[in-house]
């Protein structure tokens, strides 16, 4: 059995799918969704513009030119509007507010976490990986790795291991190279696309994904597991913390809210009806080990398969 793209949609989704091709309505979603998030940020205590305000003073430039690889081409993908910022992931705006947005979106997972919930999830992930992989990894790739709070996340729990993290969004990486020489962290950081990174032949233990997969049609999502299957060694693992598609957190949440959610993320019909399971095996993946981390949150490893 091969995995194949299934965009079945129930009736809530498609009126709400409907509802969002209407541009001045999608327009205002998108408003309403980032102005929750503002206030949820600063309610518990994280200075979302007073952040953005000192990020947009800083001269980004050179960060940008040691990161940016002007030769690469975006896929179509990509250049959609994301998280009601209407250049996506390719500004300075959507990369000064990833780790503030983060604080505010991982502050309702748990009622009493408030800006310490990404923490608490972040950890949730990490414990489940040292749990589960039991054998210390050498070379670990962060695909996806936006800004580099999961790099960074990964490199205090592997302290011995050397890290890559590769993103497609260039504002993202400059952000991640300043964080890290800020921290003292010597990480190499790629300006690449996950399903076609350049990275050599098996030349890594892991391969982390967190919180990618809801961003990508499913027809990237199975080329990146492809890649990622190239690029690890032999007992190598692909580790991938998401949305828990089964969690009935998204089965029951009222239409309006819904509403917001899909505006802000393009491709969550798809990443929700995607059969993840079959997409690792046919990849090239042992059948994986599913662990729910948080009430909707997943965590997904699978195994190259031996031969």
């Amino acid at each position: 059995m091969t995995a194949t793209v299934n965009t079945e949609l129930g009736l809530s989704s498609r009126l709400v799918n409907g509802l969002l091709a209407i541009k001045p309505l999608a327009n205002l979603a998108k408003q309403q969704a980032r102005s929750m998030m503002i206030k949820r940020a600063e309610k518990i205590g994280v200075p979302w513009r007073k952040q953005v305000q000192t990020f947009s003073q800083y001269d980004w430039e050179s960060h940008l030119a040691q990161v940016q690889n002007p030769q690469l081409t975006y896929p179509e993908y990509y250049l959609r509007s994301f998280h009601a910022y209407e250049s996506g992931n390719l500004s300075w705006e959507a990369a000064w507010e990833v780790e503030v947005a983060a604080y505010a979106v991982h502050a309702g997972i748990w009622p009493d976490a408030g800006a310490q919930g990404d923490a608490r999830l972040r950890q949730s992930y990490l414990d489940i990986l040292k749990n589960e992989i039991a054998t210390q990894p050498q070379d670990i790739l962060d695909l996806g790795c936006s800004v580099g709070m999961s790099t960074f996340a990964l490199q205090d729990v592997y302290p011995q291991a050397k890290l890559t993290g590769l993103d497609l969004s260039p504002y993202f990486l400059a952000v991640a190279q300043y964080q890290s020489q800020q921290r003292q962290k010597p990480i190499s950081w790629v300006h690449a696309a996950a399903e076609s990174t350049g990275l050599p032949d098996a030349s890594f233990d892991l391969v982390s994904i967190f919180l990618m997969c809801h961003e990508l049609p499913q027809s990237a999502t199975m080329q990146i597991f492809r890649e990622v299957r190239r690029v690890l060694r032999p007992g190598g693992c692909l580790a991938i913390m998401d949305m828990n598609p089964q969690s009935e957190i998204y089965t029951k949440m009222p239409p309006y809210i819904l509403t917001l959610l899909k505006s802000t993320e393009p491709y969550l019909d798809e990443y929700f009806a995607l059969d993840i399971e079959q997409a690792l095996v046919d990849s090239g993946f042992a059948a994986p080990t599913i662990t729910r981390n948080t009430h909707r949150h997943r965590t997904v490893i699978a195994k190259v398969k031996q031969n």
